[in-house]
């Protein structure tokens, strides 16, 4: 069972669940400071980051989702698969720890994470309120047939990123607006591999939004 850092909520009861996916390389602590900016906005929330399944192969720190010695689109979507059951068991764990309802967690991932977590919730039983895609991609794309459901995404990616190019980000939100998925994107100029203040905000108006709809 996969683990990591937690935080919230900054108010009460948790009444929602946050799941942030950290990038290559790093671990649940990469992302966890993110609770506190996006609490202004979801007071209840509880936010965990749990730590990837894997070590890294690419040095003796950090955890990866998947393997990233070979790129071939067959080699990535068979890392992801194996990847996404592992994530959805953490959900559900964390979602009866917290004592909530199957519907009530949103799904965030950062680069690998965000591969991650697009791929492992549009395939979940019950779909989050939302997926926030940030640097990310989106794998095996002629398998969204395969969704149960259909969840809003946020994609969010620097202009300027320079390990995984912004074209990822627009060749994800064709392929999902194709396939009849709610779509917003972001594109942040001057931006690289990295998160930035508007990329934030963004997503807190997301978050607000889904969890307001139901």
């Amino acid at each position: 069972m996969l683990d990591g850092p937690r935080w919230g909520p900054k108010e009460g009861r948790a009444a929602q669940l946050v799941v942030l996916c950290h990038g290559v390389g790093a671990d649940g602590h990469d992302l966890i400071d993110l609770a506190p900016w996006w609490a202004t906005a979801m007071p209840q929330a509880a936010f965990v980051a749990p730590d990837a399944p894997f070590p890294y192969d690419g040095a003796p720190m950090g955890r990866q989702w998947f393997g990233l010695w070979d790129r071939t689109p067959t080699q990535l979507e068979a890392g992801v698969d194996a990847a996404a059951p592992l994530l959805g068991a953490f959900i559900d764990a964390e979602l009866a720890r917290l004592g909530l309802p199957a519907d009530a967690y949103a799904l965030m991932g950062f680069s690998q994470g965000a591969m991650t977590a697009l791929h492992t919730g549009l395939r979940r039983p019950v779909p989050p309120r939302v997926i926030l895609a940030f640097s990310g991609a989106l794998l095996a794309p002629h398998r969204l047939g395969e969704a149960p459901a259909r969840p809003p995404v946020l994609l969010v990616h620097g202009e300027v990123d320079e390990v995984v190019p912004p074209s990822r980000s627009r060749e994800a939100e064709a392929a999902l607006l194709a396939a009849g998925f709610p779509v917003e994107s972001l594109f942040c100029p001057r931006l690289g591999h990295g998160i930035d203040e508007a990329g934030l905000a963004r997503g807190a108006l997301a978050l607000q939004r889904a969890f307001a709809e139901k």
